[in-house]
Order: structure tokens, then C-alpha cells, then sequence
């Protein structure tokens, strides 16, 4: 039988941090990844005093703390911004520490499929940085898949010489954006991997990841929606083979539901953890 743990980002309950506890709780999951970039928890307001409040309604609720979740919202291609924004992602390593974790994940924006592009240069720059802080604190900044194939991110972090900047990997951002392979990055990115996400979704309308990203505009008008987030079970990810990939490379660490949109988000987020439980009991 695999030996993941399941948990879930706090903000798919769309409700507040503590009730999330509790319905996560009483979903019977394992864990809880905090999101930290919005509202009433951001670095600057959580000071050590409100994240010991906030851990032990968390362990009060038999969970534990898989990640942070830091995105900001700007990426890091944008050397202006990056000196602010890589302060803040630092200050994030240290509550991630306090919350009894070592990984914060995020988004980085989009890395250029080539390195000559300026943009690449800069990113490199502030994943670089912020790689060694992580790595002077034994902890992790993850990537989120999907702006790029695995391919391009793999090739990006080779050039890091670290495991500071890893990856957390949602599959179904890879589907529903680039239409890579989930399965086939679990390979590819082994070497990275400390945090999953467990989505699923489909491409419905070839499309271009720095318009999705909100990197540039559209050329064009948009025909409609480019791709779906579905519950999980009912879009393109293989998740028997997407597990079977994971225990394969010897990942040990959390599937973390995460559903952004739907109008009953616990309800979909119990079909998830039944759906992994069920995969799981049959490996």
C-alpha cells in the first residue's frame, strides 16, 4: 500500500482558517497546507505569537502543516519588484519553520523555453538567491508546475546547482495549460519534487501559458474557456499512474487537494481524499 499522507490547502474551503481546520479535520485528512500570501495572513502580520496560535488549532485538530502557499501574484520576472518579493518569500522560510514545516511553495511565472531570453536571466537571479537562503535553513521554495513543460523547468533549476528552489508538482496545471504529461514530469523533475497538489483538469483550447499567466495580452479575443478544473477523477490526469510514478521516484511527502473553484468545495474535496484513499488501499 502507498504511503502518502492527504491533505489540503486551507483556502479551497473558501471559508475561514479555523473552520477549515475543522472540516479538514473532520474529513479525516492529514494535513493542512496555509496559505499565506492574502488578507489577515501575510508575512508581515504573522508574527511568531499569532503562528503559534494558528499551529495549535492546527495540531489541536490532529493535522499537521505540509507547506505554505506564497504566491504573491507577480512571479519573479520582474526585476524591479524581485528585491521586495524575494524579502517577503525569505521572511516565509522563517514562518514555514515556525508552522513546523520546511517547504513554501509559489508561483515563479513563466520560464522562458529559451535562455537567452532576458527574462530567464532574472528569474535565475531571484530563484538563485532565494535557493541559498533555503538552503542555509534546510528548507524549500517549490515551484508550481504549469507555466512550462517539465522539460524547460528541469533544465531551469539544472542551472541552480541546489534543491533550495524544488518543485511542487499539480498535475493538472500541466493538462490544462502546456498539455504535458503529468506522469512523464514525475520523471523528469524526480530529483526536485518535496510537495504535490492533487488537481485534475482538461484542455479545452490550444493556448499560450504568458497569456494565461498574465505574463503579456492575448493577440486575439479569446473563443472561450482554454481549460477546466474538474474534481479529481473526472479530468486528464492519470492519477493511478501519476501515484505509481510518485512512489516509484521514492516521494514520501504529501498529496495536497487544492480546488479553486465549484460551489461545494468540501463536497469535492471529500470526493478527492475518497478517490486518492481508494487508489492508495489498492497499491
Amino acid at each position: 500500500m502507498y504511503n502518502f499522507p492527504i491533505g489540503v490547502l486551507n483556502q479551497s474551503f473558501k471559508t475561514s482558517f479555523e473552520e477549515s481546520v475543522k472540516k479538514a479535520a473532520m474529513l479525516r485528512l492529514d494535513g493542512l497546507q496555509v496559505h499565506c500570501a492574502g488578507g489577515d495572513m501575510v508575512p508581515e502580520l504573522l508574527t511568531e505569537a499569532r503562528v503559534r496560535e494558528l499551529l495549535k488549532v492546527v495540531k489541536d485538530g490532529g493535522l499537521q502543516v505540509s507547506a505554505l502557499c506564497g504566491d504573491f501574484g507577480h512571479g519573479f520576472g520582474n526585476a524591479e519588484l524581485n528585491p521586495s518579493l524575494i524579502e517577503r518569500s525569505k521572511k516565509l522560510i522563517d514562518i514555514a519553520l515556525q508552522f513546523e514545516t520546511n517547504i513554501v511553495t509559489t508561483h515563479i511565472g513563466v520560464v522562458p523555453a529559451s535562455k537567452d531570453h532576458e527574462r530567464y536571466k532574472i528569474m535565475q537571479e531571484a530563484c538563485f538567491e532565494l535557493s541559498r537562503y533555503a538552503d542555509e535553513n534546510n528548507a524549500h521554495f517549490a515551484i508550481e508546475t504549469g507555466p512550462e513543460t517539465a522539460d524547460v523547468l528541469k533544465g531551469f533549476l539544472d542551472g541552480l546547482g541546489s534543491r533550495g528552489v524544488g518543485v511542487n508538482l499539480d498535475p493538472a496545471n500541466l493538462v490544462m495549460v502546456t498539455k504535458d504529461d503529468p506522469v512523464k514530469a514525475v520523471y523528469t523533475l524526480k530529483d526536485y519534487i518535496v510537495h504535490t497538489h492533487a488537481k485534475d483538469g482538461r484542455n479545452l483550447l490550444p493556448c499560450d501559458p504568458e497569456v494565461v499567466y498574465k505574463i503579456k495580452e492575448a493577440e486575439e479575443k479569446s473563443q472561450g474557456k482554454v481549460f477546466i478544473e474538474v474534481p479529481l477523477g473526472t479530468g486528464s490526469v492519470d492519477f493511478p499512474a501519476y501515484l505509481k510514478a510518485l512512489e516509484d521516484i521514492g516521494y514520501k511527502g504529501f498529496l495536497t487537494i487544492e480546488r479553486e473553484v465549484g460551489d461545494t468545495p468540501e463536497k469535492d474535496i471529500q470526493i478527492a481524499a475518497d478517490f486518492l484513499r481508494k487508489i492508495i488501499k489498492e497499491n
